[in-house]
């Protein structure tokens, strides 16, 4: 590999580092690297890729990365015989490999930290042994392997039918069925720096997630898989963008750490804690022993420019406050929008006032109760709905020996039910004017009852359903992970603007994609399942055509249909070999896969195909999933998809509109 072999020339040009068998001594070359020796330091910066590969350019300062340096002297891949500090388990350590006994830096170590996981499963009941792809130790070939790809089966959605032979457009909503590692690099030369939400609900590393990833992929390979993207989604915000992961108990703390170390501690924001379901059912089998589960988490993260929500994403409450029990003849809705207006200013002065007194000149109180009377409610639910949708003109009252005082003092006090009158700090204030004047604290202050009746979610949002008729929105089914339409509606308000883009990698049933577009949000979905057609795109077409279910009938969406998206794929060289694979029945269908690749030059280029043939014996006695597994590490993971750069080759075999699409894509004449 050439990356090792110049490491290695480097070191072994060095006589302090070299023993007398001319083996590089180790410890040597890691005590001179925590010295940050000079001489070691120059000899690696004067090597263009070991400097790219250990080395950070601030300003016009290269800082030198001296855990990736020793990560990679201590690997079994620089020498083989070598011991690696790095076992199959994820720990905490400082600065200097050792387990947390000093009070300095911590960052997160697990075995592949520095490598790329591709984790490319296309099916529910797929379980692939996983490809590791180590940036440290084959940077050249990372590089191919994240290159941007060929764009091909294009199309777009529309409510007058699907059109083909399209050229991507720039307000163009996108959804790419493929790899979502590979799809998101590949959206970085259009995209970078221009998405202002990531939303994702990726799998759980569970036995119960719908997308069972195989029984390997844990611990240390589930963080690895989600670093990978999420540092190339961090290149995809905008600066002020923010990013929501859901997760639960299982990855929640160390993907806490992990997303510290990539978006930086001081941009966390919230832990977000979210109902998810209730105390019934299966899971109260074992509520002697431990507390039921019911709730899953948003890590809430922001780049450096974040200023904060737009709207806060008030919900209503399930109770009603029976000290709301005065009802306000002659006020309108207008009214209340006005003197709501007035409320809310920073200051407000002698004209404020005299508005809203203007406007609670007609006004008369009526003791709820007696209000109640003249209507006939069916259900005790009836009348609980009619007490929030007036709650406008429903108010309680408090008591305040300071605005006693105010009111007091005042030059006038008007004569009607309820005035108002302003402190010397210019607040404006509502009270009773039939009040105790004879007590200290008398109950004059009006609290309008809408003013508590919203309330703002914080970081435990418990008002959110999500179970019974979600499994029917969207006019989709997905059995398990299925997040509801008001969960991303929430989001999406407090933290996007119309018109800003929204993006979700791993998009399952299209919910992100779903809301953003009847929320009049650009939106970019990724994901690779076999499925995508069957849910994703199938629930944004019902979208376009009006679909009624979730958020529709909210009054700020009252959505009717209308828009557009593109579908598109990364367009599969060695994965069709993969699916095949894959599919294979017996032996003799793996070996046509294997022979294919010979053919091909499918193969990774380590391997000759006279070697294969020499130890066919050996590959017969093999079980046959052994004999896949085989196969799966002789492919070449870089020829997955057809990279953009070879999109002219005749080998590929790429369309006339495939090449039209792709090229429009990527701004390419």
């Amino acid at each position: 590999m050439k990356f090792l072999d110049e490491l290695k020339k480097v070191l072994s040009s060095d006589e302090r580092f070299v023993g007398e068998a001319d083996q590089i001594i180790k410890t040597k070359v890691s005590d001179a690297a925590r010295a940050n020796d000079e001489k070691l330091l120059k000899a690696l910066l004067n090597n263009d890729l070991l400097k790219e590969a250990f080395f950070t350019k601030i300003d016009d300062i290269y800082v030198f990365d001296k855990n990736k340096f020793v990560w990679v002297l201590e690997s079994k891949e620089f020498l083989p015989d070598s011991f690696t500090i790095y076992k199959n388990k994820i720990g905490l350590v400082d600065s200097y490999n050792n387990l947390i006994s000093q009070k300095q830096d911590v960052s997160l170590v697990w075995p592949y930290k520095d490598c790329v996981l591709e984790g490319g499963q296309t099916k529910e009941y797929q379980k692939r042994d996983e490809i590791f792809y180590n940036e440290t130790l084959a940077p050249d070939q990372v590089n191919i392997l994240l290159a941007p790809k060929v764009l091909g089966n294009a199309k777009r959605y529309t409510k007058e039918g699907i059109e083909e032979n399209i050229e991507f457009e720039e307000d163009d909503n996108l959804i790419i069925k493929g790899n979502n590692l590979l799809a998101l690099s590949s959206l970085l030369s259009r995209y970078e720096g221009k998405v202002k939400l990531i939303y994702i609900d990726p799998p759980y590393n569970t036995k119960s997630d719908s997308f069972l990833y195989n029984d390997s992929f844990n611990g240390a390979s589930w963080l690895t898989f989600m670093k990978n993207r999420l540092a190339i989604a961090y290149s995809l915000l905008k600066d002020d963008g923010i990013i929501f992961v859901q997760c639960d108990d299982n990855e929640q703390a160390y993907l806490k750490v992990l997303m510290d170390e990539i978006f930086g501690e001081m941009n966390f924001i919230n832990n977000i804690s979210v109902k998810m379901s209730e105390a019934t059912g299966v899971k109260m089998s074992h509520a002697s022993k431990r507390f039921p589960k019911l709730k899953e988490y948003l890590l809430f993260y922001k780049k450096a420019n974040f200023d904060g929500f737009y709207e806060i994403d008030k919900y209503e409450s399930e109770e009603w406050d029976n000290e709301n029990n005065i009802f306000l003849e002659n006020f309108t809705k207008n009214d209340r929008d006005t003197i709501r207006i007035l409320e809310e200013k920073d200051i407000n002065n002698e004209k404020d006032r005299e508005l809203a007194n203007e406007i609670l000149n007609q006004v008369k109180i009526k003791s709820l109760s007696e209000k109640l009377k003249e209507y006939t409610f069916k259900s005790f639910e009836d009348e609980k709905n009619w007490l929030f949708e007036n709650s406008y003109r429903i108010i309680k009252t408090a008591g305040s020996s300071s605005l006693k005082k105010v009111v007091m003092n005042a030059k006038n006090i008007p004569n009607q039910d309820i005035g108002s009158e302003l402190s010397s700090q210019g607040v404006l204030f509502f009270y009773i004017t039939d009040f105790n004047r004879n007590t200290d604290q008398p109950r004059l202050r009006v609290i309008f009852a809408d003013t508590n009746i919203y309330k703002n979610p914080g970081d435990f949002w418990q008002d959110i359903k999500t179970t019974g008729a979600i499994a029917r929105e969207g006019g989709v089914q997905l059995n398990n992970g299925k997040k509801p339409e008001k969960l991303i509606y929430r989001i999406i308000k407090m933290t996007t603007l119309p018109g800003d883009i929204v993006m979700d990698y791993h998009l399952g049933s299209g919910t992100t994609a779903a809301v953003a577009h009847k929320m009049n949000r650009r939106y970019i979905g990724i994901e690779q399942m076999d499925y995508i057609e069957d849910k994703a795109v199938k629930r944004l077409n019902n979208v376009i055509n009006g679909d009624s279910t979730g958020i529709s009938n909210k009054e700020d969406v009252n959505w009717q249909g209308g828009g557009s998206f593109v579908y598109c794929e990364l367009l599969e060289d060695n994965e069709n070999l993969v699916n095949e694979l894959e599919d294979a029945k017996n032996s003799d269908g793996v070996k046509e896969v294997l022979n294919k690749a010979i053919d091909n030059g499918k193969l990774i280029p380590s391997v000759l195909p006279s070697d294969l043939k020499e130890n066919e014996d050996d590959f017969d006695k093999l079980s046959l999933d052994e004999q896949k597994n085989l196969v799966m590490e002789l492919l070449n993971k870089n020829q997955l998809y057809v990279n953009l750069s070879d999109i002219d080759d005749e080998d590929y075999k790429v369309s006339e509109a495939d090449k039209t699409f792709t090229k429009s894509f990527y701004g390419k004449e």
